[in-house]
């Protein structure tokens, strides 16, 4: 059942819908980029090969796929508690730089607490959609329309870039343990 007003399903709260599952996304993508260092590892070539990877040239490569990835999760968590997380530099130019990106990632959504979210449903949350534009939405909003849509691609995309050089994943690695 969900909640006229917001679209929202009623006995879920925000925290929950965004915590919980950006989380989980950042570990399966640690998770997968962990199998691309062992493929690179058993195949006897450089790892910074996957990352500097793309699926096709006007795409952003795997190490940028990573970065926006984990940028997303962590602004979106903080402007969903009326903060602005602090920046991280894009800057990793191995799988293990990635991966600690991520690892620092989770430490920062693992700093919020269900109080600081919820009851941020309706906050207007103004963002940077491209060059001098930005579009505003409510919390609701931004977090099912925008911000788990893009971590999505983004972590999907990242995957679809392994996959592409031959690292032996699927699904399940994708999803993660139920």
């Amino acid at each position: 059942r969900a909640d006229e007003a917001s679209g929202a399903p009623m006995d879920l709260t925000l925290y929950q819908a965004c915590v919980p599952p950006l989380r989980r996304a950042l570990t399966n993508l640690i998770h997968v980029l962990e199998k691309g260092q062992t493929h690179a590892q058993v195949q006897g070539f450089d790892s910074t090969v996957l990352v500097t990877s793309r699926l096709y040239p006007d795409m952003f490569p795997l190490a940028r796929q990573v970065q926006i990835a984990s940028d997303l999760a962590r602004r979106g968590v903080a402007r969903l508690a009326g903060l602005e997380a602090p920046p991280m530099a894009d800057n990793e130019a191995s799988l293990e730089a990635l991966i600690e990106r991520l690892q620092q990632s989770i430490a920062y959504l693992d700093s919020f607490n269900a109080e600081q979210i919820d009851g941020g449903e309706e906050r207007p949350i103004t963002v940077p959609i491209g060059r001098n534009e930005t579009i505003t939405m409510a919390g609701w909003p931004f977090l099912s329309d925008f911000v788990l849509p893009n971590v999505y691609f983004h972590t999907t995309t990242a995957y679809a870039i392994l996959r592409h050089n031959g690292v032996v994943i699927g699904k399940r690695d994708f999803l993660g343990a139920p």
